[in-house]
């Protein structure tokens, strides 16, 4: 994992829920209701806040978050980023690596072809994505792929310690 002070966005403050301080929580963890067991809360404005209380509200998330009083405290925070700090997250596996992980990773081919370095991963509903931005003087042409993040079929291995993954992909496409 790289450095103890990195931040990682789990979430987003929504708008304010009632007068008494609650907001509407806009989750990013694998389950919604997961997002409440990180504390403390770093917000957009980088101060620190503890969740006092949390409820389901229909399809949504509602929380009242400490010295939080009032609608116009909500309105202050509201639209910001939720972060944590990345030593918060839980410790992988072997084989397991978060997101944040493969982003800066090299992408190679299982014939040895650099296609580049991976921008971004992205979830498409069916599977992840990777984004690999091509190198400069490609020999195909292509600036950017995307590259379904398919273990076996696709992606053959991720060596976290070298930063590379390899797949099985034809440069080509």
């Amino acid at each position: 994992m790289s450095q103890a002070s990195d931040k990682v966005v789990i979430g987003k403050i929504g708008a304010p829920y009632g007068v008494k301080g609650w907001v509407k929580i806009n989750s990013y963890t694998d389950t919604p209701e997961g997002i409440f067991n990180y504390s403390p809360w770093i917000l957009g404005d980088g101060k620190e806040y503890q969740i006092d209380q949390w409820r389901p509200h229909g399809k949504s998330l509602v929380a009242k978050i400490e010295n939080v009083e009032s609608r116009d405290d909500a309105e202050r925070i509201k639209n910001l980023d939720i972060h944590i700090l990345a030593d918060q997250l839980p410790e992988l596996g072997e084989d397991e690596f978060y997101w944040r992980d493969l982003t800066g990773m090299q992408v190679v081919t299982t014939q040895g072809y650099d296609l580049g370095v991976v921008k971004d991963v992205f979830n498409t509903g069916a599977n992840d994505v990777l984004q690999v931005k091509a190198n400069s003087k490609d020999a195909f042409g292509q600036k950017e792929r995307l590259l379904p993040f398919v273990f076996d079929q696709v992606v053959q291995s991720v060596d976290k310690s070298g930063k590379v993954i390899t797949v099985d992909w034809d440069p080509g496409f």
